[in-house]
């Protein structure tokens, strides 16, 4: 079996005003869907980051991946780090952490290659990662302040306006009732911390039995994470990024009992003897996406559990066949220990036929087709791709974007 032909088709899909301590999300998000086709008719799906320093590399790599054998995932790494010569990072300037390009295109083929593998023999692609311990998998809901949306030219706002305590909690009691999650994370580093403290602790008079968390993205000092795991001890499952760089992280840690996650200052297998060394963090968050692939997620996991770090899930606006692919991932991963990330409400587009996956009581069930077990919706792939073509956003800059909303906006990490 061999690689024939490699189609990367980017899409749009319409966005809300999401806040983060960096700006706010753009009217869109960005995605590259992946298409491997083999010389024996079967077809491998992959969906990854869409903005431009990744579609590029996706674009660069695809043609160099004809008669590969998907089962070579070595001479697929050769392939990629030959067709990027330089490996740099992929995210947009305003991001606060990076990834490395062949890491990320790697990870988008990878997922392509083992649906290939799953559909030629019949099994799921858990099986191919060592089997599952879990077919349910538990997803936390995930809170944002946000603007209310100015242009619904290329599509709709959700929730209208969220920039307080009250109209946060009423935003998760109709995720509740719509999704049934059972733990909450809020993206932090919007509002005054003493707001956001109030926030959870509203939450907490809410839902008394709901796991939170809490992710500012590097948005406080030292001192001001302090004060606010002070004031939220005994409400907090863990606090993610609240200061920015590895070693804030460990100067925080070493005053405090409150497990710290991260997404931003561990992203890089070599960072977790760092982070380890250090103490400068105790959950890492997985993604299949830069953690190279799903083979790469699952390793994660292994290394974590021998350096007794606890793994959770990040989450990026994603679609169906990257959603599919985080529950792969989730049901091989035995030492997952905290509920999944997930952007998935924020959006109402899909690609994948059936529709929109549901969620029930905040879990969703493991596809059971063979490989990633969803199929391609083309009449849906072809309309994002239209909307793509009109949209003229072909990457992500936030702090741009808040300009609109706050036109004297200053991006500032940390800011209190």
């Amino acid at each position: 079996m061999k690689i024939v032909e490699v189609l990367v088709t980017p899409i749009a899909i319409p966005d809300v005003p999401l806040a983060n301590t960096k700006g706010v999300h753009p009217s869109v998000f960005l995605r590259a869907i992946i298409q491997v086709k083999t010389d024996n008719g079967l077809v491998g799906l992959g969906e990854a980051y869409g903005a431009a320093r990744t579609l590029t590399g996706l674009q660069r790599t695809a043609p160099t991946l004809e008669g590969l054998d998907p089962y070579n995932l070595r001479e697929l790494r050769r392939r990629v780090e030959v067709a990027l010569p330089e490996g740099g990072g992929v995210n947009a300037p305003t991001a606060l952490a990076d990834h490395k390009v062949v890491d990320v295109v790697y990870s988008a083929f990878e997922i392509a290659l083992l649906d290939i593998r799953g559909k030629e023999v019949n099994r799921p692609l858990y099986d191919l990662l060592g089997g599952a311990v879990r077919k349910t998998i538990p997803f936390g809901g995930y809170l944002f302040y946000k603007f209310a949306k100015q242009d619904l030219t290329l599509g709709p706002d959700i929730m209208g306006e969220v920039m307080s305590p009250d109209t946060l909690v009423a935003q998760a009691k109709e995720f509740s009732a719509q999704y049934g999650f059972k733990s909450w994370k809020l993206k932090g580093g919007v509002l005054e911390p003493e707001q956001e403290v109030e926030t959870l602790l509203k939450l907490r008079e809410v839902f008394p039995h709901h796991q939170l968390r809490i992710d500012p993205m590097g948005a406080w000092t030292v001192p001001t994470a302090l004060k606010v795991v002070k004031q939220l001890d005994g409400v907090l499952e863990y606090l993610e990024d609240p200061c920015k760089g590895m070693d804030a992280m460990a100067e925080l840690s070493a005053q405090i009992d409150m497990p710290l996650a991260t997404n931003l200052v561990v992203v890089e297998f070599e960072q977790i003897i760092e982070a380890v060394k250090k103490d400068a963090v105790q959950i890492v968050l997985s993604d299949h996406h830069y953690w190279r692939g799903a083979t790469g997620a699952v390793h994660l996991g292994e290394i974590c559990r021998a350096a007794n770090l606890g793994v959770s899930m990040h989450s990026n606006s994603h679609l169906g066949i990257s959603l599919a692919a985080m529950c792969h991932v989730a049901a091989a991963t035995p030492n997952l220990t905290y509920d999944c990330d997930t952007h998935y409400p924020w959006s109402t587009k899909e690609i994948i036929k059936g529709g929109r996956p549901e969620f029930k009581d905040g879990t969703l069930q493991v596809p059971e087709g063979p490989g990633l077990g969803v199929e391609l919706d083309e009449e849906a792939l072809e309309q994002l791709h239209e909307l793509y073509t009109i949209a003229m956003v072909k990457d992500r800059d936030d702090t741009d974007e808040m300009l609109k909303y706050i036109p004297d906006y200053v991006r500032k990490v940390p800011r209190w």
